[in-house]
């Protein structure tokens, strides 16, 4: 293998191939695995890291934006381990299932797993790679995007969860991942397998401390059999120096439906790629994003839903709140392959600019071969409402509250839809802690 197929060009992308040598050896897995890793970091090689000149990452130039590469984070200590099992205080308390993932290991000894419903397995992915099964790649999505190719090459753990045939998780399942800091790179891979008719509901979140620059590549799939229903939410509250490179992944069977949030408030640097192919007739996608930004956070969210069977409906909307001089970036495309007759399909993107030095980039995308459908997207940006304002106003309400419960009422149109109660809850108490910081 050559881990310079591709002439280097930044000293991010000389350090990401000196990581992966010196890493490869004791990376999770065997021969088989290991095989797959080095044609995965071969395919990232080959373009080395996205900048403007790729189409879809023009907007989120890592090749600018990421100036250092940092090493892989160690497994943690013990005394590391038990604060990591700390935090997270904006989901305590609300009966989540919770699995921590501290530096890119997955600690048993501080994750729930007790009691554990019928139906219901998990298992770490250093496990399951050390038995030699190559769970590192997503088809061709692990050499089309070089980020979730280069979290292929470099993953080191994350949780698999196996859920059996119309089996019902009552309690939610939140995998939840925190990151110490220190100049450390964490990668990890997780995969989800939801049996026909079965429910669950699940929640990531991201955090780290501010004030120390680390780096998270975290991708997980999500495959729904034929009926199953999931709810997953993602929670990005990484530090204020984080560079956080996610993606979610997602298959869906037959009649499956799939209802999913991403929330970002933390992090320097946030780029969230999510991927969901309708490949069962009459599947159904409901896919929702809040943005909190301010001071220079730049917040990417890449959104590409594939129709491929009859009957499918996608709902898709994201709001962004943009401060100071943040830059929020989304960029969205519905394909509707020629097979897929009679799909529905509908994008919006919103932003709420509050500065004058606030920047959102909005790229919304059709792509339609088939002639039976129902499609169309939009995308607003602009300041408060300043008729809105001056009614509060008119009654009584200080400004600063007045500006509080316009933005609150524009993120609350995403949040609303989370179905488990708690959770809800919990997001819009986030929305007001941001504002409180402001």
């Amino acid at each position: 293998m050559n881990v310079h197929a591709r002439p280097t060009r930044t000293a991010a992308e000389l350090a990401l191939a000196d990581i992966y040598r010196s890493a490869r050896p004791r990376l999770p897995g065997g021969a088989v695995v290991t095989a797959h890793r080095d044609l995965a970091f071969e395919a990232y090689a080959r373009t080395g890291l996205p900048g403007a000149r790729a189409e879809s990452w023009k907007y989120t130039d890592l090749r600018r934006l990421m100036v250092n590469a940092f090493p892989l984070a160690t497994a943690p200590d013990v005394a590391l381990r038990a604060a990591a099992a700390k935090a997270g205080g904006l989901l305590s308390g609300l009966g989540l299932r919770r699995l921590v993932i501290v530096d890119g290991h997955l600690d048993l000894t501080h994750s729930d797993l007790a009691n554990l419903e019928p139906g219901l397995a998990i298992r770490t992915i250093a496990e399951v790679l050390a038995s030699d099964r190559p769970l590192l790649t997503f088809g061709g999505a692990a050499t089309a995007n070089p980020m979730l190719a280069l979290n292929a090459a470099l993953a080191t753990d994350g949780a698999a969860l196996t859920i059996a045939p119309r089996a019902v998780i009552a309690r939610p399942i939140h995998l939840a991942f925190v990151n110490s800091g220190a100049k450390t790179a964490a990668y990890t891979r997780s995969r989800v397998v939801v049996g026909a008719e079965a429910k669950v509901v699940l929640v990531e979140s991201h955090e780290g401390p501010d004030g120390a620059p680390y780096q998270v590549n975290a991708a997980i799939e999500i495959v729904a059999g034929d009926g199953a229903e999931v709810e997953h939410v993602s929670l990005t509250r990484e530090g204020n120096s984080a560079l956080h490179v996610g993606a979610l992944l997602a298959e869906l069977g037959a009649r499956a439906r799939l209802s999913t949030l991403g929330f970002t408030t933390g992090g320097a640097v946030i780029r969230n790629d999510l991927s969901v192919r309708l490949g069962g007739e009459a599947a159904v996608a409901s896919i929702r994003g809040v943005s909190l930004l301010a001071g220079t956070q730049h917040g990417d969210t890449t959104l590409a839903i594939d129709h491929a069977a009859p009957g499918g409906q996608s709902r898709e909307l994201f709001k962004a709140v943009v401060d100071d001089r943040a830059r929020s970036v989304f960029q969205g495309r519905i394909t509707v392959q020629q097979a897929a007759q009679q799909t529905d399909g509908k994008m919006m993107v919103r932003a709420l600019l509050l500065s004058d030095e606030a920047r959102a980039d909005h790229k919304p995308e059709l792509e339609i071969f088939a002639d039976d459908v129902q499609c169309g997207h939009g995308a607003t940006a602009g300041p408060l409402d300043e008729q809105l304002k001056f009614y509060l106003l008119a009654r009584g309400i200080p400004e600063a509250e007045a500006k509080a419960l316009l933005v609150q009422a524009f993120a609350a149109e995403a949040v609303d839809a989370v179905g488990y109660d708690a959770l809800r809850e919990a997001l819009s108490q986030a929305t007001v802690n941001w504002l409180q910081e402001r």
